[in-house]
């Protein structure tokens, strides 16, 4: 019997009870964000409670006691740790993410990353950059090194991108590995602008073997065709390069919601320096940037979740999205985060340049935003032109990450 066969009687959560948790761990969050960035990691406090919150299960399989949630749902908590702090939500989110990764997987491989910790936290990296030879059902990485791993630090296990190589030693197919954490060496590299406590740091490996069972074939994933044997399991058939894009927007939502949260607090307390305006509220000018930037980012969370729906129904009814949609949801992405870091730069110029002083949340949230939207999966101008290609009926000469 495998562990997946036992039954798990723990009662899942809504999305809103994850997101009122998430919520009430708002003042640690904020207590603890200056330290996470200091250390360049967040602190050990702040992940044990999100942890304990039950923040990190939301992709995980409900065999192993997850909640088993879907695209949404990840937007929905990530952006809502967001609201106090930006860092915290991408590692839970990246956490998250790599979690259904995993879920990909045969059953095996579930079971040895899953099966005594439904908690257990995973990370990431996609790129193929090892070098590896054929050994038996399975693959030796000779060396390889990863960047960047969000939450490194605090992860058990790693999905790291490597060459499938036939027995002649040439490149036959690119492959997901997943490795235990105790194979890998951390190296700290991570030394940012923006986005300081995510820990994404570098993963090397020497001599490691890969059996058969922890190994995926991207090009066939990308098709929509994934190894693990719970074909039942709706969540695990969403589309591979989908729902990696529009996830990673979740924290970006949040820091826009944060920082005009913030803006609008201030409003009726805050002068504007050299004009006959003793409260920033009273001014049309002040108002008209407000409105803009609010718009903006209202706009961003409607592309969110159009593209997070796209998603969750395609995986509800079993069907692979055609390359108009999955393109179209690339492009969202891109329009996200450019509607979002739009939004922020005009409440920095409406709140002024006190939004710049070291004390101020303002100017981490302009930092984390600014360097979490340059993620490579989410620049606009690639998901443009997909999209614009697509529209065309024009050959993708891109990327085959659509």
């Amino acid at each position: 019997m495998t562990k997946t066969a036992s039954v798990h009687n723990i009662a899942a959560p809504t999305v809103t009870e994850l997101v009122n948790r998430a919520r009430e761990l708002a003042p640690l969050l904020k207590k603890n964000a200056s330290a996470s960035e200091a250390n360049r990691r967040v602190e050990e406090e702040t992940i044990e409670a999100v942890r304990k919150a039950g923040l990190m299960r939301v992709c995980t399989p409900r065999r192993y006691g997850g909640w088993e949630m879907n695209t949404r749902a990840m937007l929905d908590v990530s952006s809502a740790l967001a609201e106090a702090d930006g860092a915290t939500a991408w590692v839970v989110n990246l956490n998250n993410i790599c979690s259904w990764l995993t879920s990909l997987y045969p059953v095996r491989a579930q079971d040895e990353v899953f099966g005594s910790d439904p908690d257990a936290c995973v990370s990431g990296v996609l790129n193929p950059t090892a070098s590896v030879k054929k050994e038996g059902d399975g693959y030796r990485i000779v060396s390889g090194t990863w960047h960047y791993n969000s939450g490194g630090w605090h992860a058990q296990w790693a999905v790291l991108g490597f060459p499938i190589v036939n027995d002649a030693g040439e490149m036959i197919d690119q492959g997901n590995a997943l490795i235990p954490m105790a194979d890998l060496t951390r190296e700290d590299t991570w030394f940012v602008a923006g986005m300081k406590a995510t820990g994404s740091i570098c993963l090397k490996a020497n001599d490691i073997f890969v059996p058969a069972h922890r190994i995926m074939s991207v090009p066939q994933a990308i098709e929509g065709k994934y190894p693990t044997e719970m074909r039942d399991e709706a969540f695990y058939r969403s589309p591979f390069v989908a729902i990696l894009a529009i996830i990673l927007v979740g924290p970006i939502l949040g820091l826009g919601r944060a920082a005009l949260d913030f803006v609008r607090q201030k409003a009726s307390s805050r002068t504007i320096a050299y004009t006959f305006f003793e409260k920033q509220a009273d001014s049309v000018a002040f108002q008209l940037q407000l409105a803009d930037a609010a718009l903006m980012i209202d706009t961003a969370h409607f592309h969110a979740y159009r593209a997070a729906d796209d998603v969750d129904q395609a995986a509800l009814r079993g069907v692979y999205p055609d390359m108009l949609t999955r393109a179209r949801v690339r492009a969202d992405t891109g329009y996200v985060v450019e509607k979002i870091t739009q939004a922020i730069d005009k409440l920095l110029f409406a709140h002024g340049s006190a939004g710049f002083a070291e004390a101020s949340p303002l100017q981490r949230i302009w930092r984390d935003a600014a360097v979490a939207s340059r993620h490579a999966v989410v620049l606009p101008p690639v998901g443009y032109e997909l999209y614009g290609k697509a529209l065309l009926g024009v050959e993708n000469t891109v990327t085959p990450l659509i």
